[in-house]
């Protein structure tokens, strides 16, 4: 595995990601509907999943789907808590416990794995 391309490729979710939940943010119809900017995200993430596995297979490397995408998860999750929890969370009157208890960030973590998964599985990637 080149770890370098997959925690670029985490990082390019991560971004993705974080971009999206700040511009649904400032929808005024969806601003205060947190389960209508979740389910849009999760639409998106397979989006954003499938682009950062084509940006990391691009150069032809081996890597199992199911390991890349438990890599750009870990990698997104480490940003969101180093990042996203304590300039946006905190603020907001909310924590690390309560961020990590949301089901939604473990749902969008299990779609970008699975999403990276079937994107190798498609491409025929093989360990």
């Amino acid at each position: 595995m080149k770890y370098t391309r997959a925690l670029f490729s985490g990082f390019l979710v991560w971004l993705f990601v974080s971009i999206t939940f700040y511009l649904l943010e400032n929808i005024v119809i969806l601003k205060d509907h947190f389960l209508i900017q979740a389910a849009i995200v999760m639409m998106l993430i397979a989006v954003y999943a499938s682009g950062a596995a084509k940006f990391y297979y691009k150069k032809n490397y081996r890597t199992n789907g199911l390991t890349l995408g438990v890599v750009m998860s870990g990698t997104a999750l480490l940003l969101d808590l180093l990042i996203t929890v304590p300039l946006v969370e905190i603020p907001n009157g909310r924590g690390y416990q309560s961020f990590l208890s949301s089901p939604v960030l473990w749902i969008l973590a299990f779609v970008n794995t699975m999403t990276v998964y079937f994107y190798s599985a498609k491409k025929q990637i093989k360990i």
